[in-house]
């Protein structure tokens, strides 16, 4: 089970790179880092919905491991949102390390509650 795990926070991992420099060089321009918000909102919204559907889906614990806490936890990336809103504070930034901080927490937020009543019981 650990060598699966491990394996799926692997492709997450690579999963999260992918989409991340994807967003990063369609939006340069913002110069704030959104592709973080993305990867973060995106597994926020899969988690939530993983949640939901194990809530009524009971004995696939295996499963709900593999994808929730190996991939899902290899693809999002709050330590990297905290070093990009503190890189944006220490670089005189202010307004824009709070916003960065505040969208991605409420984006992640709300993209959870999302996933999560999608697919609830």
């Amino acid at each position: 089970m650990i060598v699966v795990l491990a394996l799926a926070g692997g492709l997450g991992a690579a999963a999260r790179f992918v989409v991340d420099t994807l967003v990063t060089r369609r939006t340069r321009s913002v110069g704030v880092p959104v592709g973080t918000v993305v990867v973060n909102a995106t597994a926020c919204l899969l988690l939530g919905a993983l949640t939901g559907w194990l809530l009524g889906h009971a004995g696939h614990d295996g499963a709900g491991a593999v994808l929730g806490v190996g991939f899902l936890g290899g693809y999002s990336t709050f330590s990297t949102a905290s070093v990009e809103a503190a890189r944006l504070l220490l670089a005189g930034r202010g307004p824009a390390a709070a916003t960065h901080a505040l969208v991605m927490l409420t984006t992640s937020l709300a993209a959870s509650v999302v996933g999560l009543t999608l697919t609830s019981p």
